[in-house]
């Protein structure tokens, strides 16, 4: 069983309170945007041993860009998962994402960009996707949010929505 804390969009802030929520947390999964180092190494400094997980978005320099890339497939309890920072969402998919999504073959797909909190089920894919919405200060969202859930034996459950203030 693993626990995931998943945050985009945060333009180079550091809030205190993505420690806080994401304290419980195996890894926590960044959909790009990053916007500063600081922020990934605030993330990996949660607590010893969690695992940082991150795509490099369209704002991100070379540093982030290295070390992330713009996409990332990985297994994690059995569970396939497909990351890439501009995804577009089910029936509105960016172009290129859709060979990605039928190569891959993910369970779980993560996108952000958008800073719109969207959590839906895409039939066409069999895959669950999630957009955490933004954890930043920049963008016109009226809530900042995060996402939790929990990965266990191929099972994607327990997900919440956390909502920060603007």
């Amino acid at each position: 069983m693993k626990r995931i804390g998943i945050i985009s969009d945060t333009h180079g802030l550091v809030d205190a309170r993505y420690a806080s929520h994401f304290a419980e947390c195996d890894e926590v999964w960044h959909a790009g945007d990053i916007g500063d180092y600081a922020v990934i190494e605030a993330l990996r400094a949660i607590r010893p041993g969690i695992v940082v997980r991150a795509v490099a978005g369209n704002i991100d320099g070379a540093d982030i860009r290295r070390e992330f890339g713009e996409t990332a497939c990985f297994d994690i309890e059995g569970v396939r998962v497909w990351m890439t920072h501009i995804c577009g969402y089910p029936g509105k998919y960016a172009p290129g994402v859709r060979p990605y999504l039928r190569k891959e073959q993910p369970q779980l797909t993560i996108g952000g960009h958008s800073h719109i909190l969207r959590v839906m089920y895409d039939q066409e894919f069999s895959t669950l996707y999630v957009n955490p919405g933004a954890a930043g200060h920049h963008g016109w969202q009226k809530v900042r949010t995060l996402v939790r859930l929990t990965i266990d034996d191929t099972s994607i459950k327990d997900l919440e929505v956390i909502e920060l203030a603007k």
